[in-house]
């Protein structure tokens, strides 16, 4: 009952203050007549006191209004509100007593004690009774409970009223929507459901300090992505936590609970990364095919594995050398699809050669995606070895058999730090694209690469780390203020993969649009606000200098591929380079024995000799490795 009584104050919140000032008003004016007098009989005065009454509380009432006086939120008055009330009552009586000398003239005249008294009693009782609505709604909040946050709500549209209404009929135990801002002039100054929109969104800072608000609550959900990210900067200059509202639309169709679904701004919100779609072409790649996924238990292979499984595949075949990654990805495609998926799970290393024929020998896949590869850049500087030995001869055991079962096509992941290489891992990557451009010369498999940068989230990235070092109260570690790098996320990233891997042909290698660059120390800076923490005052960034082989600018194409776009704005392809296939296979060989007899700074230059463009940072090995 008292949640009904909050609910109908809150929505009829004006009505009811203009509605208490008028009684107030009334007693103000009708006391001093009985105090002067000294009786509460008024029968002389009667057609003087009612008109003079009348006029007197129309007067505060239209100049209230004028004033501003009810669309300000009380609970948070600062002085200037109250002095604006003393003008207000000020301007008011002079109204009233230039207007009844001028009109009551010929009648007997208002007793100047009236004036006085009324205006003051008027005057002090609206403006205490403001006073003590601050004190006491003050003192309230104070001991409200801690898990309840104070929010400001981000837009004054339908999903506002919408959120507003579940609100309404089930109070949120974490969140209490204390005002609202929206860009829409004509809304300023009102109200959306009892809540007071008090301004735009360049005004959420002050509207911030001013409310003393802790989650900021973004409910525009058909915002595009430009706007969000403008949005999303001016939330990051306070200290807020900032949440968002998802589709409505989308929520209706799942059926799902409103609440339920408000979720915390994630870093691709600050990047304004697109939602790709998977394609029909990229569909009739592995539709009723049987499909095979190495290192399919990673982030990238796990993602192949959930949008391949979407497409209903003959069979999907899973590969991986981590069995736990491995089981949990197919734990997830059980439960979502249980046995109108074919799913096999293998644990095998792609260095295997003879493991990996036998795979392919039983499964016959029709398409290989091959996504097994060490990646961590300063672990593979000092192990180069086993770069070598899982990245470069994994992929030829992997290319080699899909050539000699019939694939299709074998799609190679590949990675930015290819393109002209400083370290080990991005020269193994650069050798893996140069085996299946050599195969793709003679071969009926159709051999392709797909080359893009880094993914959010993915198993390394710096995100998971960032949010750990937040967490855990920092600091959180930067290599170099300068450093940049091209961010997509894991969906739109295999979307992408799994198009291109359908439009291309042998020897081709395709580049991902990755957008802008992004400046890690920015990224840092974007993820401690949207932590509700303020950088370098709650959360210390430290620098820790370039890591082995790591470049400050990442390169997405060499200089002899060329470039030309495809039918997809975000996907464009390198012409194939030409390559001695025999020669080419000759030089692995020699790796191939160098890598397995460990010795370090040997292999080193062998890769040196391989690749062209490798510019290799000196480093002192082991020989051991």
């Amino acid at each position: 009952m008292s949640e009904k009584i909050i609910g109908f104050a809150q929505r009829y919140r004006k009505q009811l203050l203009i509605a208490f000032d008028v009684v107030v008003v009334t007693l103000s004016y009708m006391v001093p007549w009985v105090l002067i007098q000294g009786r509460t009989s008024f029968s002389e005065y009667n057609s003087l006191l009612v008109a003079s009454c009348f006029f007197f509380v129309a007067c505060y009432e239209i100049v209230y209004g004028l004033m501003g006086m009810y669309d300000s939120l009380w609970r948070y008055a600062e002085i200037v509100e109250f002095f604006r009330l003393c003008l207000a009552s000020a301007i008011a009586v002079a109204i009233f007593v230039i207007g009844t000398t001028a009109v009551w003239y010929t009648e007997r005249r208002v007793p100047i004690s009236v004036y006085f008294l009324s205006a003051l009693f008027a005057s002090s009782l609206t403006l205490y009774s403001r006073l003590t609505y601050r004190m006491y709604r003050n003192t309230k909040l104070e001991k409200r409970p801690k898990s309840r946050r104070r929010v400001l709500l981000v837009g004054a549209g339908d999903a506002a009223s919408t959120l507003l209404h579940e609100f309404s009929k089930n109070p949120s135990p974490d969140m209490n929507i204390i005002c609202c801002v929206d860009d829409a002039p004509e809304k300023v100054g009102r109200s959306i459901m009892g809540v007071e929109i008090m301004g735009t969104t360049d005004d959420i800072p002050e509207v911030v300090d001013r409310c003393v608000i802790e989650t900021i609550l973004i409910a525009i959900p058909t915002l595009d992505e430009d706007a969000k990210k403008r949005i999303l900067s001016v939330c990051n200059k306070t200290k807020c936590n900032v949440r968002i509202l998802p589709d409505i639309v989308k929520l209706i169709a799942d059926g799902k609970d409103l609440l339920s679904r408000v979720r915390d701004v994630k870093v691709e919100d600050v990047l304004g990364r697109d939602i790709i779609e998977l394609s029909n072409i990229s569909s009739a790649l592995v539709k009723d095919k049987v499909v095979m996924v190495t290192g399919g238990g990673g982030s990238i292979g796990s993602e192949l594995c959930r949008q391949i499984a979407a497409c209903a595949p003959k069979q999907l075949v899973i590969v991986d050398i981590y069995e736990n990654s491995a089981y949990s990805v197919q734990q997830e495609l059980v439960r979502k699809y249980g046995q109108a998926l074919n799913l096999e799970v293998r644990i095998a290393s792609v260095r295997d050669s003879k493991k990996v024929d036998a795979l392919f020998n039983w499964f016959r896949p029709d398409v290989v995606f091959h996504a097994a590869a060490h990646k961590h850049v300063p672990l593979m500087e000092d192990s180069p070895e086993e770069a070598v030995k899982n990245n470069v001869f994994g992929t030829y055991n992997v290319a080699m058999a899909a050539e000699k079962y019939g694939v299709s096509r074998f799609v190679l992941i590949s990675t930015d730090k290819a393109v002209n290489p400083t370290n080990v891992m991005g020269a193994t990557k650069r050798l893996c694209e140069m085996i299946v451009q050599a195969l793709a010369q003679k071969s009926k498999t159709s051999f392709v690469a797909v080359r893009f940068g880094n993914v959010l989230g993915s198993n390394g990235s710096v995100i998971p780390l960032f949010k750990e070092q937040i967490a855990s109260g920092g600091p959180v570690t930067v290599t170099h203020p300068d450093i940049v790098r091209y961010f997509m996320t894991i969906p739109e990233a295999v979307s992408l993969l799994m198009e291109a891997g359908a439009m291309g042909h042998g020897g081709d290698i395709f580049v991902l649009d990755m957008g802008k660059a992004v400046r890690i120390l920015d990224l840092a800076e974007n993820l401690i606000k949207l932590s509700g923490f303020i950088p370098y005052r709650d959360i210390e960034i430290k620098f820790t200098g370039l890591r082995p082989g790591e470049k400050l600018f990442e390169e997405l194409l060499m200089d002899e591929e060329g470039l030309r776009q495809t039918d997809n704005r975000k996907i464009f392809v390198g012409s194939p380079l030409k390559l001695n296939k025999d020669t080419f296979f000759d030089h692995l060989k020699t790796l191939k024995e160098i890598a397995y007899s460990n010795n370090s700074e040997n292999l080193v230059q062998a890769l040196i000799d391989l690749v062209p463009t490798f510019n290799h940072q000196d480093h002192h090995y082991d020989s051991q490795g």
